[in-house]
């Protein structure tokens, strides 16, 4: 059985977003059944040097709608990176879900060859689209969601590897 591009991408980001979607409301429940002003929360990080948890969902909604836009040649929306609180995340995801959601099969398949050119630390990179979205996007994706659950886990947040995978 071959798997369409389209397949390969849209589904597995709804999932995706989906699920670390699940797992912010669960630190959001958190924060307000302990009594601790959730801002602990989203300013925390695993190392002074690496992000806090805002940043890490941000960066995951942007390897949301990057790759289906990208592959499909649309342009992608600009998201200001302002959200403050585990709503504003979540509202974040939404945007994010709604946009890759309008995406057809035809507009992403048949995209495997497509240049797709970034700068990534101000150095410009090309990529073919299935190798993009296979090696370099969905790394980025899950990273990031790996980072924000593990900093909710890390903060005494009841996630397991179910809220990270997200529903069958």
């Amino acid at each position: 059985m071959t798997i369409s591009l389209y397949q390969a991408s849209v589904p597995v980001i709804q999932k995706s977003l989906t699920a670390l979607k699940g797992v912010l409301a669960k630190g959001a429940a958190h924060a307000l059944d302990k009594k601790i002003d959730e801002s602990v929360f989203l300013g925390s990080r695993l190392y002074p040097d690496m992000f806090p948890l805002t940043r890490q969902v941000q960066i995951a909604a942007d390897f949301g709608k990057g790759p289906v836009a990208r592959l499909a040649g649309v342009e992608l929306p600009k998201y200001e990176d302002i959200e403050t609180t585990f709503a504003e995340l979540a509202a974040r995801i939404d945007k994010t879900l709604a946009f890759v959601g309008t995406f057809k099969p035809g507009q992403i398949d048949g995209q495997e060859d497509r240049d797709i050119s970034l700068t990534i630390a101000g150095n410009p990179v090309t990529f073919k689209g299935q190798p993009y979205l296979m090696h370099f996007a969905f790394p980025n994706l899950y990273f990031h969601m790996s980072m924000a659950y593990a900093i909710l886990r890390h903060n005494g947040v009841a996630v397991g590897k179910r809220d990270f995978v997200g529903g069958a």
